[in-house]
């Protein structure tokens, strides 16, 4: 099963990784096309609405299948399976369509909610504009999600991380030429630039669905080899079978719309505080732009990472859970956590610290987007452990509980945001959400040392390790960032990659010999520190 989480979770990081690495790059040409991120904030506007519609239309089902195509196949009732994905076919199409109608149709309603009467920013009209080009993505995107839940369920990451790739360089060229021949080809206005760029979504959505496809007819023979070995002692209805997907899901739609409801507070409440605080709505909508967009880009490249984790852990440990492999159940969970603590803790403190010039190379120098980075990448250390615990959650059949969990975090960040952005300013609202995930994490951890009978003592004792590493690393990669930034100026793109071809590897290599010489890599990969430490030479 370990080998299964590992094997797994490589793919799918691969893919999902590239995919992200792929998102963030684009955004360098996309903002010299716009014309700055000062224009970007109506991408922002139309696109957060259109992850919350999405994760309605998806409802879960897609990792719901996962969870039950895996579960069923322990116990070799390949035909509940296939009964599983084929009516999960049907209702994403349906929610699919319903979806695009209410989005398509509430889009002006959104728009006026999200934007003040101020004349020195968008309109609604233009946001409106924005909702409604990005809404036709709905119609594929449930479908495809499903495909990819219907492989993990059989625990074949590939295809889904081949999807993610292809989805997302579709999406890609399509968005920056749609773009580029709008505003400097045929002199269109940024509305209608940002609605092709919005669009693009459902070409990405196209794309992925063609390569998944590929995927299925070429494997179809084994599927039906495995079909005709079923058993046949279950027999369960299909109006039983949408009741577990409807039950399972929900909680899978709480964790897929957690990030996008924290931004859309932000949209509906932000903009409002800071005119009420002094500020231009032009101001708050650029600075809006910086935490929903900009940045939040960044800081979520590591939260891909306990992304990958998570949908991979779900499968693994619902199929041990229902065989009451409680061992095996505790090993994943230990797994899965402490590689998660090991990898993106190091990822989000190193962002902090070279903040300067890595929003530099993807927006150019801004001394307010540096400081918003700095002071947002630790936080995303939260989004990871929220995301990898809300799957433990649903793996050990407790998902009631993720409701409650982002439910609470939602109530810390309402009633801090107001007095919090009062204080700070900007950084309030960072704070008030990494206080809200904050909330949700600790709420988790106490339902799954409850449930699961888990014991974190030897998660205690690992992240007290990490932080002591990722101090060192710290240490060594400021000092030589704090000695080359002195004729290394970041403020400019090239020299900001010079800075960090220095500093990066100096941090890689830091924390991962600190980790070998002390032999916490070895506690956290078995069976690999000793031939690292062979080829690095280290004793």
């Amino acid at each position: 099963m370990a080998s299964k989480l590992m094997r797994g979770t490589a793919i799918l990081t691969f893919g999902t990784v590239l995919s992200k690495v792929l998102g963030i790059l684009y955004i360098i040409p996309f903002y010299w096309i716009i014309g700055g991120e000062e224009n970007a904030a109506l991408f922002n506007y139309g696109y957060v609405p259109y992850q919350i519609f999405l994760s309605i239309a998806t409802a879960g089902v897609p990792l719901a299948i996962a969870k039950y195509i895996a579960r069923y196949n322990a116990i070799e009732e390949y035909a509940i399976s296939r009964k599983l994905f084929r009516s999960g076919i049907f209702l994403m199409l349906v929610t699919g369509v319903l979806t695009f109608i209410a989005m398509y149709a509430l889009a002006p309603i959104l728009a006026v909610m999200q934007v003040t009467s101020s004349s020195d920013g968008f309109t609604a009209q233009d946001v409106t504009a924005v909702m409604r080009a990005v809404s036709f993505a709905l119609i594929i995107i449930p479908i495809m999600s499903l495909f990819r839940g219907y492989f993990q369920g059989h625990y074949s990451m590939a295809p889904s991380a081949v999807s993610q790739v292809v989805e997302q360089l579709a999406r890609i060229i399509f968005l920056l030429s749609g773009t580029y021949i709008v505003l400097h080809v045929l002199d269109g206005s940024i509305v209608t630039a940002m609605s092709i760029a919005t669009f693009s979504a459902f070409i990405g959505a196209i794309a992925s669905m063609l390569c998944l496809l590929y995927y299925y007819f070429k494997r179809r023979p084994y599927l039906r080899k495995q079909y005709e070995a079923d058993k046949g002692t279950l027999h369960i209805s299909i109006p039983a079978l949408y009741k577990s997907i409807i039950v399972t899901a929900i909680p899978f739609i709480i964790v897929g719309v957690a990030s996008s409801l924290y931004q859309q507070y932000d949209l509906f409440t932000f903009q409002r505080i800071m005119v009420w605080l002094g500020d231009t709505a032009k101001d708050a909508q650029d600075k809006l732009g910086v935490i929903n967009l900009s940045a939040q880009k960044i800081v979520m490249i590591p939260g891909t990472l306990a992304l990958s984790f998570s949908v991979a852990l779900v499968p693994l440990v619902s199929s041990a859970f229902i065989k009451k492999e409680y061992h095996v159940v505790h090993k994943n969970l230990t797994d899965v956590l402490q590689m998660t603590l090991f990898l993106t803790v190091p990822a989000c403190l190193g962002i902090a610290l070279l903040a300067e010039p890595i929003y530099t190379i993807f927006y150019g120098y801004s001394a307010f987007g540096t400081d918003i980075l700095a002071f947002y990448a630790p936080i995303a250390i939260l989004f990871s452990l929220f995301s990898v615990t809300a799957a433990i959650l649903q793996g050990i059949d407790e998902q009631r509980f993720t409701v409650l969990s982002l439910l609470l975090g939602l109530l810390v960040k309402s009633v801090l945001q107001m007095p919090l952005m009062s204080l700070m300013g900007t950084k309030g609202a960072l704070l008030a959400t990494g206080l809200g995930y904050g909330v949700s994490v600790i709420f988790t951890l106490i339902i799954i040392r409850k449930y699961a009978h888990y014991s974190f003592k030897r998660i205690g004792q690992r992240t007290v390790g990490i932080l002591i590493l990722n101090a060192g690393m710290l240490i060594a990669t400021y000092l030589v960032y704090l000695l080359f930034s002195q004729f290394i100026s970041p403020e400019h793109r090239l020299s900001s990659i010079v800075l960090l071809l220095i500093c990066v590897p100096v941090g890689i290599f830091s924390y991962g010999y600190l980790s070998l010489k002390t032999r916490l890599f070895d506690k956290i990969f078995p069976g690999r520190g000793d031939l690292l430490r062979r080829k690095l030479r280290i004793n």
